[in-house]
């Protein structure tokens, strides 16, 4: 019965993922529906979701997502793979309690904070920064230095991470406002929502927007996208799912009415920011990096930062710098990442994005 599986290769996955993650064209879509979509941005800068969502959606503006930080409607919290999302209230209070002992064990097990912390009396340190966390949010420096006064025989900046790890905690604004800045701070959920997080989504429902966001994906992508192992959920799923084979014979689910465009669609050229989940959300990224690429060759040189989709693909980096007064789009590409054929479609998108990033600048963009 597998042998007759069909098979997608690279460009077909490529496109099925900007299928996804609403990058074939710009969607008239609102940010809160955006942001459940796509299960939350990658906020490690906590800007860059506004790039995101400007690449997406039509008619895009940035208070449409800083009214939502502000009114507490989209917050900032640790979730997959313990780094920092932008998601609705909704999800956050969903989610998080999924995400709860996956930061317990990386503090514990994988964090140089955790290892002298065995012993512990985590429910004493958790209950006094509970009560420090309602009284303003702190930064961690801060959190650590009033632990340290309580517990003295515990370094205060292990236990403020091990309090940022394991409890549900959100990063307070003006970060994640547009424009704005300032410390990194946390606060309780109770403090913010007036509530603790829960109940918690349930695992299979996740798997589904995870391949509607993703897919089509096999377990492990799913892993490397979370940080956590659902494989159960997969097979309890297989029923109502479609199933593929990639070139390498890996099986992979997909929702069997999610969009798989076909595999020489021309593509609009893209902008990501940061950190964009697109990249990040495979074991196997071939469906996004271009061949020969892996994360490794390019995080110190630019995979991590903002990268141009040309034809679909990773193709170069692009970052802001002033140059002569003017705020210049510098693009430096993989490789033979793009054909001088392509620089006007990148340029012409390049100069949208400076109207986003310095309205009322002089622009330009520079190869």
């Amino acid at each position: 019965m597998s042998s007759r599986l069909e098979t997608l290769d690279r460009r077909a996955l490529n496109r099925a993922l900007l299928a996804r993650q609403l990058l074939l064209k710009r969607h008239r879509k609102a940010v809160p529906a955006t942001l459940e979509h796509l299960v939350g941005m990658q906020a490690q800068a906590p800007n860059q979701p506004y790039i995101g969502l400007w690449s997406r959606l039509q008619g895009f503006h940035t208070d449409q997502l800083s009214r939502l930080v502000e009114s507490r409607e989209a917050v900032r919290i640790s979730l997959m793979r313990n780094t920092i999302h932008l998601v609705t209230a909704r999800d956050a209070i969903g989610l998080k309690p999924l995400f709860t002992p996956f930061g317990e064990r990386g503090y514990l097990r994988g964090s140089p904070w955790g290892r002298g912390m065995k012993d512990a009396d985590f429910a004493s340190i958790h209950s006094a920064a509970r009560k420090l966390l309602a009284e303003r949010p702190r930064t961690v420096a801060d959190l650590g230095r009033r632990l340290a006064e309580h517990f003295p025989q515990h370094d205060g900046e292990a236990m403020a991470y091990g309090v940022r790890y394991m409890l549900p905690l959100v990063f307070t604004p003006p970060r994640g406002i547009w424009g704005a800045s300032g410390a990194v701070t946390l606060t309780t959920f109770e403090s913010w929502f007036g509530r603790e997080p829960g109940p918690p989504f349930s695992p299979d429902d996740v798997v589904l927007r995870y391949l509607g966001a993703f897919g089509p994906a096999s377990p492990a992508d799913f892993r490397a996208w979370s940080g956590l192992s659902l494989r159960e959920s997969f097979e309890r799923l297989r029923p109502r799912l479609k199933i593929f084979r990639d070139q390498n014979r890996r099986e992979l689910f997909d929702l069997p009415r999610a969009p798989r465009p076909r595999a020489d669609l021309d593509v609009p050229i893209r902008y990501l920011p940061d950190y964009d989940n697109i990249v990040l959300g495979h074991a196997d990224r071939t469906r996004i990096l271009a061949e020969g690429q892996h994360l490794g060759m390019f995080s110190a040189a630019g995979i991590m930062k903002g990268s141009i989709l040309v034809d679909g693909f990773v193709r170069a980096q692009w970052k802001p710098k002033t140059i002569k007064g003017a705020t210049t789009l510098e693009i430096t590409p993989f490789g033979d990442g793009f054909s001088k054929s392509d620089r006007p479609a990148i340029a012409a998108e390049g100069v949208k994005l400076l109207e986003l990033l310095a309205p009322g600048d002089r622009h330009d963009v520079k190869f």
